[in-house]
C-alpha cells in the first residue's frame, strides 16, 4: 500500500485521503470521508422499473439501502461478478447508497496541489462528477465527486426539496 506523501501535508490539510478502486481498466478514487465500510458482493433485490444501472436494494442491519452498478452507469468494461467485485457503502450526508466496483485497490493521501482539474472535452462528453485527474506511482486515478454524481437528479436515489434520508 503506498505511503502517504508526508505527515506535515495531511495535519495541515494540505492533502486528503482517497480510497481508490478499479472499473474496467481505469482507476478511479473518492474521498475515504464519504465510505462507511467495504462489503464482498452479495445478491441484490432487484426494483421494478429502475434504471438499469441501480442494480436493487439490499438489507444492511435492518436499513434497506439503494446499490448502483458503477460500470453500468460509466459504460466501463464488461459487467462480470467475481471474487474481487465488491459494493462500497457510502454515507453521503446521511443518505447511505451502495455501489458495485470491479476491486479496491488502495487508500492513499493525494496533494491537493496532485488533484489537476479534467481536461475540457465537448459537451457529449459528461465531466461534471469528475472532480480532478491525478498520479500516483505511474498510475492515472480519476478523481470523482462521487456525492454530486450519487445525488444528482438522473440517479434517481434521492428527491430533490427533501433532505438525506427524509422520505417525501
Amino acid at each position: 500500500m503506498p505511503t502517504l506523501r508526508s505527515d506535515a501535508a495531511v495535519r495541515d490539510g494540505a492533502s486528503s485521503e482517497y480510497l481508490t478502486f478499479r472499473l474496467g481498466e481505469e482507476e478511479y478514487a473518492i474521498d475515504i470521508l464519504k465510505v462507511q465500510e467495504i462489503r464482498g458482493y452479495d445478491a441484490v433485490t432487484g426494483i421494478a422499473h429502475a434504471p438499469a444501472f441501480i442494480k436493487g436494494v439490499i438489507n444492511l442491519r435492518g436499513l434497506i439501502v439503494p446499490v448502483v452498478d458503477l460500470r453500468i452507469k460509466f459504460g466501463v468494461g464488461l459487467v462480470e461478478y467475481t471474487p474481487f467485485t465488491v459494493t462500497i457503502i457510502l454515507n453521503l450526508g446521511g443518505r447511505i447508497v451502495g455501489m458495485v466496483v470491479d476491486a479496491v485497490s488502495d487508500v492513499m493521501a493525494l496533494a491537493h496541489a496532485d488533484v489537476l482539474p479534467a481536461p475540457e472535452f465537448s459537451s457529449r462528453l459528461d465531466t461534471r462528477y469528475i472532480h480532478g485527474l491525478a498520479t500516483y506511482d505511474d498510475r492515472m486515478l480519476i478523481v470523482v465527486d462521487i456525492e454530486k454524481l450519487m445525488l444528482a437528479p438522473e440517479m434517481a436515489l434521492s428527491d430533490e426539496g427533501t433532505s438525506a434520508g427524509e422520505r417525501p
